[in-house]
């Protein structure tokens, strides 16, 4: 069931949303040659502390995790979609990262991810990395009251498809509001004009997910989280909170 949010209980989103914000920012001004991903973890969790905000990701389990998530974020890493745990990898000149982190505050939620390259980048990775943010950014452009989840999914779809990046099936967005997953499922490919109708109070979290090689193969990783790209090739993962207004989409995790 989709529940309607309050104008107030948007504001609310939009203050954890913020301390999402700040998170990432944090996290991308410490990420250097030599970090570790730990590391970078604790930064996150400095600043959820420091706002007084709890993690929906430390010790979440859903059905076909084997073990509760450790860690305030997910990093990904090179060819890691997502979902990566951190460890004590030092990241490497070049290194693609995902981060993707979230903040319960005062009974609410937000949720966001940015990709970038540590060090010296390559031009794919470059170009990766903001086809996946156009993706998103069209993504939200669709998010408007009159248009359905298929608008989005496909304005996602046809950014990524046209510079010939994969898509991996069965990943994507997801509604959000008092706790991380709600529904409805926001898929990264499909139809227009298909699916639930968008109306004024829902609030999703729009999530691309771009393999670079091309190809939408993935499996799981050992760990039972982490997701990588079959053919090796590396991957990209941006995200923001969305809340869906009569005056149009109003991004709650802006940083």
């Amino acid at each position: 069931m989709v529940e309607l949010k309050t104008d107030t209980s948007i504001d609310a989103m939009y203050e954890a949303g913020q301390v999402v914000g700040r998170a990432l920012t944090a996290v991308r001004q410490a990420a250097d040659v030599g970090v570790s991903l730990l590391e970078l973890d604790e930064v996150a969790h400095d600043v959820l502390r420091g706002a007084g905000a709890g993690s929906p990701f430390l010790g979440y389990r859903p059905s076909f995790a084997p073990t509760p998530f450790p860690a305030v974020v997910c990093a990904s890493v090179n060819n890691a979609i997502v979902h990566g745990i951190p460890t004590a990898y030092r990241l490497r000149d070049g290194d693609l990262v995902s981060i993707d982190c979230g903040a319960e505050l005062g009974g609410w939620t937000g949720d966001s991810a940015i990709s970038f390259v540590v060090g010296k980048p390559r031009p794919a990775d470059v170009r990766l990395i903001e086809t996946a943010e156009r993706a998103l950014a069209a993504g939200i452009e669709a998010a408007v009251v009159g248009n359905r989840i298929g608008d989005i999914a496909h304005a996602i779809g046809t950014v990524c498809r046209a510079a010939g990046y994969g898509i991996p099936d069965g990943f994507g967005g997801h509604g959000i509001g008092r706790r991380m997953h709600e529904d409805p499922p926001v898929p990264n490919e499909g139809r227009p004009r298909r699916g639930l109708p968008l109306r004024h109070g829902m609030a999703l979290a729009i999530e691309p997910m771009l393999i670079g090689g091309g190809t939408d193969g993935f499996h799981e990783a050992p760990d039972g989280w982490t997701l990588r790209t079959n053919d090796g090739s590396r991957a990209a993962h941006v995200e923001h909170t969305v809340a869906i207004t009569d005056a149009g989409p109003r991004i709650l995790t802006a940083r």
